[in-house]
């Protein structure tokens, strides 16, 4: 694999928070970066969300960056040809099939969490989904029948490996934290959640240091907004996660300081979880934040410069603690500055702690 970073800036606001990374890519030594079209963009160029030329590149490289992908005008094309079908289509195509979601609290920031501030304060939690499987991929699906009897269907699925490989991840992320595991199904209702829980529970032994519970989801759910300093990691599947992982991005106040990486069997795929808000796209309002924070998990886990990772993470909490606020992040009466702003800022402050 020749190329290091292929960079995916995408629609709406993703074009801005990844230009606010460049200056710091094009000053790290020997990074080789490459950029391609994926998403509405890439409908627009070439027909298609996700063109077979940026899947091979993709899969050519050790990292993938993406900003954002998704706008109102792709909304009446049919489902499987809209721009969020290229991310279910790179992430099957590069088997990333565990999604890592940390929810960390910044203490600069705990008052523009819904919650009480001592309620999220020290808050870390790391939430990690499976994203290959379950409802979004199963099959049959579809629509059946006529007027009033018309019906819309999906299948939720999933066999024993697809949930040993993701929970695979999860225990071995416990054992690098706080050892603690807390597995989120739906088992008192559904038949794949009850295998869900019988196979987490069966490889529990393989993992003695790490202590496993379960939560039904809507409890789960609960827990997080009533006593979310209880979890360190947390495992679930495809629809569930995609729930609560949003719901912890509240938790830390704006969803825009929120990275995600989705690694698995290929390159990892890493992107901020705010989607591409075509509302504020193109008035220097994006939060980079969660951008940066998303290179700092490509670093990590991908590109092996945990310095570089290291800096970057620092960069972030020092400008917030400085102060600077974009407008998402903002309390009531603070001033506010733009995306490019604080990028700058983010990136000035990382270049000096590595040199």
């Amino acid at each position: 694999m020749g190329l290091d970073l292929l960079l995916l800036p995408g629609d709406g606001i993703g074009p801005e928070v990844i230009d606010q990374l460049r200056p710091l890519l094009q000053a790290t030594p020997d990074l080789e970066i490459a950029e391609a079209d994926f998403g509405g963009i890439a409908i627009d160029r070439h027909g298609s969300p996700l063109p077979a030329s940026t899947l091979e590149r993709a899969q050519q490289s050790k990292a993938v960056l993406l900003g954002a992908v998704g706008a109102p005008r792709y909304d009446e094309l049919p489902a499987r040809e809209r721009p969020e079908q290229g991310l279910l289509g790179l992430r099957a195509g590069l088997g990333a099939y565990a999604n890592l979601r940390p929810a960390m609290s910044f203490a600069e920031l705990a008052g523009a969490s819904s919650l009480k501030a001592e309620v999220v304060a020290g808050l870390d939690i790391l939430l990690v989904r499976e994203l290959t499987g379950g409802i979004y991929f199963g099959t049959p699906r579809g629509f059946e029948g006529e007027g009033e009897e018309r019906a819309g269907f999906n299948t939720m699925k999933y066999t024993a490996r697809e949930v040993r490989r993701v929970a695979k991840v999860a225990f071995e992320a416990a054992q690098r934290r706080d050892k603690k595991l807390c597995s989120v199904d739906k088992a008192n209702v559904l038949e794949v959640s009850m295998l869900w829980r019988e196979t987490v529970t069966a490889m529990a032994s393989d993992y003695p240091d790490v202590e496993l519970r379960h939560l039904y989801v809507d409890n789960a759910a609960m827990q997080l907004v009533a006593n979310p300093k209880q979890f360190d990691v947390m495992v679930t599947g495809n629809i569930f996660g995609d729930i609560l992982s949003d719901l912890a991005a509240e938790l830390v106040g704006s969803i825009g300081m929120l990275p995600s990486a989705a690694v698995g069997e290929g390159p990892g795929i890493f992107e901020p979880v705010h989607g591409s808000a075509p509302d504020i796209a193109g008035e220097d309002r994006a939060n980079p934040c969660a951008a940066f924070l998303s290179l700092a998990l490509a670093c990590e886990h991908s590109l092996q410069r945990p310095q570089l990772a290291e800096a970057i993470r620092a960069s972030v909490q020092d400008v917030l603690a400085e102060g600077m606020r974009t407008a998402d992040i903002a309390a009531a009466g603070e001033s506010s500055v733009g995306c490019a702003e604080m990028g700058s800022a983010i990136v000035a402050r990382c270049q000096k702690m590595l040199k």
